[in-house]
């Protein structure tokens, strides 16, 4: 039997992963951009499903709020990440 929140965990776990890889700052945009497609996606998979009542933005936001996370930068800019000083 499957849990009831293993596509939401599955998802959300996904985006976390690609955002604690890439969130270098400069990059929010494209993260953004990310989890807007992301959510498009997982709103024509809704819609896609249902029958008796279509899958809405406006019922899938507090859903989407709440389960899928929102991109914060979490690495220094790439020019101090790289400044390593080696003793001689």
């Amino acid at each position: 039997m499957k849990e009831p929140y293993g596509e939401r965990r599955w998802l959300r776990s996904v985006l976390q992963g690609y955002f604690n890889y890439h969130a270098v700052p400069g990059n929010l945009a494209s993260l953004n951009s990310f989890r807007q497609q992301g959510s498009k996606r997982w709103l024509r998979a809704l819609r896609r499903r249902g029958q008796k009542r279509p899958m809405t933005w406006a019922r899938l936001k507090p859903i989407l709020e709440r389960w899928l996370p929102f991109p914060a930068p979490l690495h220094p800019y790439p020019t101090l990440r790289f400044d390593a000083k080696y003793l001689r």
